[in-house]
């Protein structure tokens, strides 16, 4: 397609980089630009519309990340033909394959064995749903009080939504805009990244060491007046790890500082994804920012994933927003479900399991990560259930690792920094793919020490042994 019959079906009244994206976006999702079509070059546009090249450059990066566009090299940008499948790339390369192997360490899921029984939970419940009013409030009363008691700051507002993602997902909804920056976590989880492209906003990453994200990092990522800051406070995954009080502090003054020096109006969303089963205490940059912190705190790894239910909290107005989009959707949570939750938020005998299984995931990650530590495997202390090893190869160690009957999860999916290096403190964990090639830095797989009911030094020896080796040809 050339430029006059692109510019015949989009007017680009809006020259700036946002604008012409949200046209050419307007085009691809209506159909009038097919999959396969080629698009003008950057510089034909850009003549036509009396822009830099630097504008269309920028529209093009974010319709590509957002899983539009594609580029071909020398052949041109062109329309892809997955777009109306949505992008989503990380996820699915996450999805491990159903094929049976020995030990699966790749789906970063609970040990069933270690979930408190729903039986108990499911006979208190009353065998009748509970109909109410469609206008009723959208959380029990007594499972809201409970959930107040024990979040740990203020907040003006606490709610349940279905799952962690959703409570992400909708506040982001609420504050991000097409061509947002969000501040994330590098590495981070591969689902935070693909919700971003679809809403096509601009990741910026920060590198975290074993406390979480820098400060110095997230100080230089401020300059560049992002609308969010995305960040696992707890059990960070992939990594396992916690954010100390002091780190919490320390990137509640960054983001002070720069609101005060630039005017930023932005909102911190934590996602506090395995708080039940973490050893370390709670911790939230609401303690600092009450105002611009949304802190997300899920019971599936606790309780069990097919629950389906998170609790968001923090400024009332927000949350007020979030809901009220809500109410033209799914509406509320199901209260039986919400029931359930309540029950074992207090039943004494699931509340021994939940404590049960914090300890076993803590002797778990332990044994795993002490035994590789002493096979010269330099992991970190993690928390919660997952670990994050360096490895000479990623694919060699996958292949290695299928061969003996071990799968775990490439680590590809996970950085937040493919095409370019985050923004890092001197200590912070780096994996930026054209750094460490320039560098010669190891790649990394994520493993899922909580699965390992035993033999942690029998699975060290084979984590090992994969992850120091390096596949002929190098990287």
């Amino acid at each position: 397609m050339d430029v006059s019959e692109l510019t015949a079906l989009a007017p680009f009244a809006d020259t700036t980089p946002r604008g012409i994206a949200a046209d050419l976006a307007r085009l691809v999702n209506s159909g009038e630009l097919e999959a396969g079509d080629r698009l003008p070059t950057v510089r034909e546009l850009a003549g036509s519309l009396g822009v830099s090249p630097a504008t269309i450059s920028q529209a093009w990066q974010a319709l590509a990340r957002a899983g539009l566009i594609e580029s071909r090299g020398r052949a041109g940008s062109f329309v892809r033909r997955d777009a109306a499948a949505g992008p989503a790339v990380r996820m699915r390369g996450m999805a491990a394959p159903d094929d049976p192997v020995r030990l699966d360490l790749s789906r970063g899921t609970p040990d069933p064995l270690l979930l408190p029984p729903l039986g108990p939970a499911l006979s208190r419940v009353s065998a009748r749903a509970d109909v109410g009013s469609y206008q009723a409030e959208p959380v029990i009363p007594a499972l809201a009080t409970v959930l107040r008691d024990s979040w740990p700051s203020e907040a003006e507002s606490i709610v349940v939504v279905d799952g962690a993602l959703d409570a992400i997902s909708r506040t982001l909804d609420q504050v991000v805009r097409f061509g947002d920056r969000v501040v994330v976590e590098h590495p981070g989880f591969p689902p935070f990244l693909d919700l971003l492209d679809l809403l096509g906003a601009e990741a910026v990453p920060v590198a975290i060491d074993e406390q979480g994200m820098s400060p110095e990092g997230l100080a230089t990522a401020l300059r560049r007046r992002p609308a969010a800051i995305l960040l696992q406070p707890r059990a960070q995954n992939p990594t396992g790890a916690s954010m100390t009080p002091s780190r919490a502090a320390a990137l509640a003054g960054a983001i002070r500082s720069a609101v005060d020096e630039h005017g930023l109006d932005l909102v911190v969303v934590e996602d506090d994804h395995s708080g039940l089963i973490s050893t370390e205490g709670d911790v939230t940059l609401g303690t600092h920012l009450p105002d611009r912190v949304v802190h997300v705190r899920s019971f599936s790894k606790s309780h069990g994933p097919d629950l389906r239910i998170a609790a968001v909290g923090g400024p009332r107005d927000l949350i007020g927003r979030i809901m009220a989009r809500r109410m033209l959707g799914p509406g509320w949570t199901s209260r039986m479900l919400q029931s359930i939750l309540l029950d074992l938020l207090t039943d004494g005998a699931a509340i021994d399991a939940v404590a049960e299984a914090r300890r076993a995931y803590y002797t778990r990650q332990r044994a795993l990560g002490d035994a590789l530590r002493a096979r010269g495997v330099p992991v970190i202390h993690a928390d919660g259930i997952n670990l994050w090893m360096p490895v000479e190869s990623e694919r060699s160690t996958l292949v290695q690792l299928a061969a003996a009957g071990i799968r775990v999860a490439g680590g590809t999916p996970f950085l937040a920094a493919a095409n370019g290096s985050p923004v890092a403190g001197a200590s912070a964990v780096r994996g930026a793919s054209a750094a460490r090639a320039a560098a010669r830095e190891r790649e990394y797989v994520r493993v899922t020490a909580g699965a390992v009911r035993e033999n942690a030094s029998g699975v060290a020896d084979a984590l090992a042994v994969a992850a120091q080796h390096l596949a002929a040809g190098g990287y």
